[in-house]
């Protein structure tokens, strides 16, 4: 008889529910799930792409949303695969295919072939989408400004040096 190991069931391990707050803890003092880094991260990103967009619309670029500046933010001057857009941002190619058709329908990017696989096809910005960029630059060093007149200089350059450093992990 051959010697095998049990087979680990595939079942995750339950454990009992609670059902009240631990002692001491009242729903009163859950600021710890307002106030943790993820969710002060995700405030200030919402706040200074809200701002982004606003600009945006500001300059003549309106009905674009966080997903797109998502898509846009990935693509390379040079062209990129929906597949590589996908993977940099966190998202599924179908996800990025929508995104990708909406940007097309607004002009801001268009496919073409890629000429080393005839099955693939290359995001590229179009020249109004170059435009585009150039106004997302603007938006983005206005709301850059913005963020340095209420935080101050030294503030704003720890804040970037400190984000660089940590998401370099």
């Amino acid at each position: 008889m051959e010697n095998t190991p049990a087979k680990k069931s595939a079942r995750p391990v339950r454990r009992r529910a609670r059902t009240a707050l631990p002692a001491g803890e009242h729903s009163d003092s859950q600021s710890w799930r307002k106030h943790n880094i993820g969710r002060l991260l995700n405030n200030a990103i919402t706040r200074f792409e809200s701002r982004i967009l606003q600009q945006m619309d500001e300059a003549g670029y309106s009905g674009f949303s966080l997903s797109h500046i998502t898509i846009t933010r990935n693509l390379d001057i040079e062209g990129t695969r929906a597949t590589d857009l996908a993977r940099r941002a966190g998202i599924t190619k179908q996800s990025v295919g929508e995104l990708i058709a909406q940007l097309e329908a607004g002009g801001v990017v268009e496919r073409k072939p890629d000429p080393n696989d005839k099955r693939s096809r290359i995001v590229f910005f179009t020249p109004l989408g170059i435009e585009w960029l150039n106004a997302f630059r603007t938006a983005l060093q206005q709301a850059e400004a913005e963020m340095e007149e209420e935080l101050g200089l030294q503030r704003l350059k720890q804040l970037r040096q400190a984000l660089a450093d940590y998401g370099e992990t």
